[in-house]
């Protein structure tokens, strides 16, 4: 039996991209999946594909920036499974823009989401998985959480910090697993959010070399799959082909 299998793993972000392809891979080796999103018909189709293929899933309206939303979030995990196994915080926003161009507001929402919508995630799950002596955090942060680029001083500022609390989080513990997985650039709808012209015109050249999501997907599994006495504590997956 693979160490993933049976495992309640909680999702968030799971309505696209990264969120969504670890869900059908997870659910498909046999994991229970609880995703959280905040659009909640993504979902709920997605949960209907992953139980018409056989597997195992369910879903909950979650905002990663409200610490009561993902109270519940995690509740309503132990509600239907009585536990938490895992939770991948994988929620993210990246609307890119230069510094001078002010865009606070962007820059408030990239701390929300990217940085305490993680230190939400491990607030919600933490005292159980004390108590219940297992469990494993895995935190996205990027490769801009290694290094930092022009347009991207904020947002590679919130990947530093996921990297930074993930670490901090795993020298605290001898229990639980402490996982953070950087990933080079995934087709998804992440740049979605760049409002700067600018940004947007160097994300288009930047992303003409891009993995698809079950690239991340796999890395997630490997690393849930490892027995409960190895503990991997970084991924960096990139194309072959990426300069950066």
């Amino acid at each position: 039996m693979s160490n993933i299998q049976n495992k309640v793993v909680l999702i968030t972000g799971a309505s696209s991209g990264i969120g969504e392809a670890a869900a059908r891979l997870i659910a498909a080796k046999g994991a229970h999946v609880v995703l959280g999103a905040r659009r909640t018909e993504r979902l709920d189709r997605l949960v209907s594909e992953i139980q018409a293929e056989g597997g195992s899933a369910s879903a909950c309206a979650l905002d990663v920036t409200d610490l009561q939303s993902m109270h519940a979030f995690v509740a309503f995990a132990k509600t239907q499974h009585g536990k938490v196994d895992v939770i991948i915080n994988n929620a993210g926003v990246m609307p890119l823009s230069p510094l001078a161009s002010l865009k606070v507001n962007e820059w408030n929402q990239m701390l929300d989401v990217n940085v305490r919508g993680v230190l939400h995630g491990i607030a919600a799950v933490l005292p159980d998985m004390q108590a219940q002596g297992f469990g494993q955090v895995i935190n996205i942060s990027s490769i801009g959480g290694l290094a930092v680029s022009p347009t991207a001083a904020v947002y590679c500022a919130t990947k530093f910090a996921v990297r930074a609390i993930s670490d901090g989080l795993r020298q605290e513990t001898d229990k639980i697993r402490v996982t953070v997985v950087c990933p080079g650039v995934v087709e998804s709808e992440l740049a979605d959010t760049i409002s700067d012209d600018v940004a947007r015109e160097e994300m288009k050249a930047f992303r003409r070399v891009a993995l698809n999501a079950d690239a991340i997907a796999r890395a997630l599994a490997y690393a849930i799959e490892q027995p409960d006495d190895v503990d991997v504590s970084e991924i960096v997956v990139r194309p072959t082909a990426s300069p950066h």
